[in-house]
């Protein structure tokens, strides 16, 4: 870092941290969490009523929650790289989930700058510990070419699909597990009874990832508290399949009318899929929990910026019963149509809590339309460097919200995908335009459509009603929006777009 850069970063982390003489000396810690496919409605605090969240629900009355959050897009890997590198996806690198062989997804260039190295280059320890899906092992795109100076977890998406898999990434070393091996998508045989609890004994394992996962975490904070750290958790939690270990089951096990799920539309069987879906959000707010009560033990607690957020919507929709899932009766979008893998807000309107004991006021709530690719930004400024990002990204500070200060709208949020049949969405006040069909299937032998259709959210936050035909300028406006903020990607084309 030029010297300047470095004093201006250190004089703005003692302002910004003035309180005790210990916590002036150093700039805030982070702890950034993501949950896996967790809808806007999974959350007490957002509105659940049928799982049990205390511990985030004490996040939000300890900070401020965010009723207009969105993730960086409908899936996990283009939405994980808007978060890391501040860009929207219209000039992000990866823009769609995309595996590689023999194991991990499209990795991130070398010379990406993300919000890791921008930690790193301040001098804070760097921990990732959950699932990547940047950048496969020995690729540009690893998490420890990236910023991170400790990982553990998953590297590839795909093999996250099983909570017992037979290893995990400890740093760039592979660490076998005492799991058996099953196939991820697996299914009971004919001469196993769907009914009988003990027909799926065989897909659990003895050591659940989550568990190992969380417990790295903990020790990464009580071996860096002395300076400050960066712990980026992209849980699992509560990505399919559905496993959890029999004692967080068993707090949900008489709860629901839950009929078994006997595998063959995908990932795997489940005798209680209901239970075991709360169960898995249950256990990992307990794991916040602990974390929470450690950072507070260790003195650190008003030093300590806490974040919650997902990565996309749950599935829904198109996915509704997908290894025996069930949404609308957890009413994980929380009233918002659809879910993941769609640019309607259930895919993509996602839960945002931040907590900073002493500093953001409690009981708040902030209807400011943000997104993933703000979080770089925002968290420099909150830690004292607030012109360290790079001018390029597409991110705006929202610290100012945060701190009680007043803060211009944005402009707006633009989102495009060129998964699940290729969407264009911008967001500009309570207006929301959005075209599907950009890339239709071959097999469907159907042209590009281009209609957008348009949506007053503050009237309509369910979608249901396009008022385009009555509102031509807006249509148009976004239009030159859709038009202006996208870049052809030649790893992710969109041809009915970058022709144009």
């Amino acid at each position: 870092m030029r010297p300047l850069l470095l004093l201006s970063a250190v004089v703005a982390s003692f302002h910004l941290c003035a309180g005790p003489a210990s916590a002036a000396l150093r700039p805030p810690n982070v702890i950034f969490i993501i949950a896996d496919d967790l809808g806007y409605g999974d959350l007490g605090c957002y509105g659940q009523q049928r799982i049990r969240t205390p511990h985030l629900d004490r996040m939000a009355a300890e900070g401020m929650r965010f009723t207009q959050h969105y993730s960086g897009n409908a899936v996990c890997a283009p939405s994980r790289c808007v978060l890391m590198t501040g860009k929207h996806p219209g000039h992000a690198f990866i823009r769609d989930n995309l595996s590689i062989q023999p194991e991990g997804q499209f990795p991130i260039p070398a010379d990406s700058v993300t919000v890791a190295k921008l930690f790193q280059q301040r001098g804070y320890a760097t921990g990732g510990f959950g699932k990547w899906g940047l950048g496969g092992p020995g690729t540009a795109g690893e998490p420890l070419k990236q910023g991170f100076t400790r990982w553990f977890g998953y590297n590839c998406q795909g093999v996250a699909h099983n909570f017992y898999p037979t290893y995990l990434w400890d740093n760039d070393r592979k660490l076998p597990l005492k799991n058996p091996a099953f196939p991820s998508a697996d299914r009971l045989k004919p001469n196993e009874d769907p009914a009988d609890p003990k027909s799926y004994a065989r897909f659990k394992g003895t050591e659940y990832s989550s568990d190992l996962i969380w417990e790295q975490a903990r020790r990464f904070v009580r071996d860096g508290r002395d300076k400050p750290f960066f712990l980026f958790a992209p849980t699992t939690v509560p990505h399919l399949a559905l496993q959890v270990p029999d004692d967080s089951l068993a707090e949900y096990a008489n709860a629901f009318n839950d009929p078994p799920y006997a595998g063959g539309k995908g990932y795997l069987p489940h005798f209680k899929p209901r239970a075991a879906y709360a169960a898995m959000i249950t256990r990992m707010d307990k794991e916040i929990g602990a974390l929470m009560k450690l950072v507070a033990e260790l003195g650190l607690d008003e030093n300590t910026i806490w974040v919650f957020t997902s990565d996309n919507g749950p599935l829904h929709g198109r996915h509704e019963g997908l290894a025996g899932t069930d949404a609308t009766f957890f009413n994980s979008s929380g009233g918002l149509r659809d879910g993941k893998g769609t640019l309607f807000e259930g895919g993509f309107r996602v839960p945002g809590i931040v907590r900073w004991k002493g500093r953001i006021a409690p009981g708040q709530t902030s209807d400011r339309v943000t997104g993933f690719e703000d979080w770089m930004p925002t968290l420099m400024e909150l830690t004292g460097a607030p012109g360290i990002a790079p001018k390029e990204t597409d991110g705006i500070s929202f610290a100012p919200t945060l701190l009680g200060q007043r803060q211009d709208a944005r402009t707006f949020l633009y989102r495009e995908f060129p998964g699940y049949g290729g969407q264009q969405s911008v967001r500009i006040g309570d207006w929301k335009g959005l075209r599907q069909n950009l890339k239709p299937a071959p097999a469907a032998k159907k042209a590009p459509d281009l209609t957008i259709q348009l949506f007053n959210l503050r009237d309509d936050p369910a979608e249901t009603t396009n008022v385009a035909a009555k509102f031509p300028d807006m249509v148009n406006k976004m239009a030159e929006v859709m038009r202006a903020q996208h870049v052809a990607s030649a790893e992710f084309p969109l041809p009915a777009l970058d022709k144009r």
